[in-house]
């Protein structure tokens, strides 16, 4: 592994012998060494090592692990993403415990196994430097190809394969989803994909307007059309002209508006309001709704002819509960970004609050998660998100706070996050992923059967 900045490792330890023995296992790493409290700051703000090892036990008090705990609050202060590994003895798995509720990412107990040390250093190593790829394309807003969507899950990655693959056509295209799933995202992601992505992206959404203001929003008026028509004025539709228009909740569409729609799509040509005079438009119709729209076919409430028009290619996006560990990437976007905006310095989720993101159903989906981060963004007294500055306490199972302390399924976890994270930044290509994991390729397919992707 080449020696760069980004590749210093700090090993606070104030015993002179471990000191020894743990500089020269790591020779893949810039080893930096740190005896207390003070000269750990110092290295860390003078390098920034992506990695700390750090004993508990510093002085002026080697026996109890105050200090220690003090230092660890103050690195992830200055430093939130640092991945810090505790070191403790065999009687110390409480203050393990401790500082991995304070934010640490794992502990090792004693007598060092320079092997094994070495395995949880370099998995930490790896899940910082996909962290900070991922933080790059953040900053930059350079989330392509599906810029905005943020996703590792299986579900969300086959419906952004499928997006790649619609994008580049005119098809009339169809979403479906539950409210908050991010429909309107996807919607611009089949636009920035498509040749009219430098031309207009028109979004109107049916159920926020009455029903007799719709019509004119779509196709525009005429002077004189109706009481205050004081000036002709374009439609919607025509403002998106070489564009995309996208027309969300058309399950709300009233039947006589249906049927315009209708000869819009199939005629590519509107009226407006008050006129007779026919204009052909040439835009790329998205449309997008939570509601059954075969039921409302059933009781008469949505015309079948439509159905077929708006549907040349349909996508269901899945709700949140169905998008396996999207809801913690997520909330940690959602908490980077407010810490941010608010100004808070916030460094993570407790294990309680992970366990709740992860129980709780999510019926407003990426919406509701949104909005229950940026409330605790707001009210967090602690340095790390709880599940009570969440609303979430109730989502928490009995005993999950020790179950996700648990050293084998915590690393599982955290690779099979990584992977996910891995094959998304890099569009399923599996020589990229394995570069950006640190990994061989032939490790990261056993990696890949190990967790069932196929």
């Amino acid at each position: 592994m080449a020696k760069d900045k980004s590749n210093y490792l700090l090993i606070v330890e104030d015993d002179p012998g471990l000191q020894s023995q743990l500089k020269w296992c790591f020779d893949g790493y810039e080893v930096l060494i740190a005896s207390d409290k003070q000269s750990a700051l110092t290295q860390l703000r003078r390098f920034g090592p992506p990695v700390v090892t750090l004993d508990l036990g510093l002085p002026p008090d080697p026996s109890n692990a105050s200090v220690g705990l003090e230092l660890l609050a103050e690195i992830l202060q200055l430093a939130p993403q640092t991945k810090i590994i505790v070191v403790t003895g065999n009687d110390d798995r409480e203050n393990a415990i401790r500082a991995i509720g304070l934010g640490a990412y794992d502990f090792y107990q004693k007598p060092i196994d320079s092997e094994i040390l070495s395995l949880i250093i370099n998995r930490a190593y790896n899940l910082y430097q996909l962290e900070e790829e991922y933080r790059k394309l953040l900053r930059k807003g350079e989330l392509s190809p599906l810029e905005g969507i943020i996703a590792s899950s299986p579900q969300m990655l086959k419906v952004c394969k499928s997006v790649e693959k619609v994008a580049p056509t005119n098809a009339t295209t169809l979403l479906l989803g539950e409210s908050g799933t991010g429909k309107e995202l996807v919607a611009h992601a089949l636009h920035s994909l498509s040749p009219r992505s430098k031309e207009p992206f028109v979004a109107l959404n049916c159920a926020a307007i009455p029903d007799t203001l719709l019509e004119s929003e779509l196709f525009g008026y005429e002077k004189g059309a109706f009481t205050g028509a004081v000036k002709q004025t374009k439609g919607k539709i025509e403002f998106a002209e070489g564009g995309t228009f996208f027309l969300d909740e058309i399950g709300d569409l009233s039947m006589p508006l249906q049927a315009k729609m209708l000869r819009f799509l199939q005629e590519r040509i509107i009226e407006r309001v008050g006129g007779r005079q026919e204009i052909p438009v040439n835009v790329r119709v998205i449309c997008a709704t939570h509601r059954d729209l075969q039921e409302l076919i059933k009781t008469g409430q949505f015309r079948e002819d439509l159905y077929y028009r708006i549907s040349e290619i349909t996508l269901s996006i899945p709700p949140l509960r169905e998008r396996s560990g999207d809801a913690l990437l997520l909330a940690r976007n959602f908490l980077e970004k407010f810490s941010r905006q608010y100004n808070r310095s916030l460094h993570g989720f407790t294990a309680g609050a992970q366990n709740a993101i992860q129980n709780y159903s999510w019926p407003g989906n990426v919406r509701e998660l949104e909005n229950k981060i940026k409330r605790a963004v707001i009210m967090a007294e602690q340095d790390q998100i709880t599940a009570e500055d969440l609303e979430l306490e109730s989502f928490l199972n009995e005993g999950n706070d020790i179950t996700i302390l648990n050293l084998r399924q915590a690393r599982d976890q955290a690779e099979l996050n990584a992977i996910r994270q891995a094959l998304s930044l890099s569009k399923n290509n599996i020589t990229n992923a394995a570069e950006l994991l640190g990994v061989s390729r032939p490790t990261l397919y056993d990696l890949m059967n190990k967790f069932g992707f196929n």
